[in-house]
């Protein structure tokens, strides 16, 4: 038996293509993986590093005639050592922290506890008592915008928090009297801000005397201070976390690694306000002298 015999052009053309393929075969293949999917409204994209770009917000302090001040600070060491906004304290001769009605406890600005005029700005303060209360931690984990926030405090003097959601970074502008008769400079520096999302139910007005309390995420740990807020914004700003650790650096703190606060809704951030109030874990703040 005899098979027939193929034309050459069809045999060349066989060994060709079977050549391409072998080629193909061998070739390296580099794609990038498939794109992750788009982060949830919930969950938001990372929040971008600081940039000259940010938009920038004026805030006036008063700048009538000195009187008592108050605000908020918080615990970032055991044996009596506090965070609170500069703003509050700076130009005090006489500050102490409320431990309960009537009764307080000397506070002292620690060396180092205010950033110098010729360093990066920073609107934060480090105290020192004789005594102190459970530190709160500091979170580790990166930022996402649209994340929600708890801000614990004393608005108005009086035990009260709000929420809200991060919106990004701006530069925030401070003016106002520091010390007796005298004017600050105006303090630019790198903020957080963040939209209001929610209060004490009752709480009316602004929310001044929310200066310096602590910002916690939903787990409990701090991730900011707050400093200011634009009430006809509905805007509430806060420090970047890397003001915090450069704050504890200047005055040789260690960072606080305390115990967290049981996880923050928005079902039970008033519980857990009270509860830190009550411990002393965050308190109220007052210049009594300037």
């Amino acid at each position: 038996m005899q098979f027939p015999r193929l034309p050459v052009g069809l045999v060349y053309g066989a060994v060709v293509v079977a050549l391409i393929f072998a080629a193909l075969g061998r070739r390296e293949n580099a794609d990038s993986p498939e794109a992750p999917p788009p982060p949830s409204a919930e969950e938001g994209a990372l929040l971008a590093p600081a940039s000259a770009f940010d938009p920038a917000i004026v805030v006036k302090t008063p700048a009538g005639p000195a009187g008592p001040s108050s605000g908020t600070a918080f615990s970032v060491a055991d044996q009596g050592v506090w965070l609170t906004a500069r703003h509050v304290v700076a130009g005090c001769r006489k500050i102490a922290l409320m431990e309960s009605p009537g009764r307080a406890a000397e506070a002292n600005i620690a060396p180092g506890g205010l950033s110098p005029d010729s360093g990066p700005p920073s609107d934060l303060a480090v105290l020192v008592t004789r005594g102190g209360a459970p530190a709160l931690p500091l979170a580790s984990s990166a930022l996402r915008l649209g994340e929600r926030s708890f801000h614990p405090g004393y608005p108005q003097g009086q035990a009260g928090e709000a929420t809200s959601r991060l919106i990004g970074r701006q530069t925030l502008e401070l003016r106002g009297r520091i010390a007796p008769g005298r004017m600050a400079k105006s303090r630019a520096e790198q903020v957080l801000a963040w939209a209001e999302a929610g209060r004490t139910d009752g709480l009316k007005g602004d929310l001044s005397g929310l200066s310096g309390a602590p910002v916690l995420d939903t787990r409990g740990q701090v991730v900011a201070v707050t400093l200011a807020e634009a009430p006809r914004r509905g805007r509430i700003y806060t420090t970047p976390p890397e003001a915090i650790r450069a704050a504890l650096a200047r005055a040789h703190i260690p960072l606080p690694a305390g115990p967290p606060t049981e996880p923050v809704t928005v079902e039970n951030y008033g519980r857990v306000a009270d509860a830190l109030r009550r411990d002393l874990r965050v308190t109220q703040v007052v210049c009594l002298d300037r």
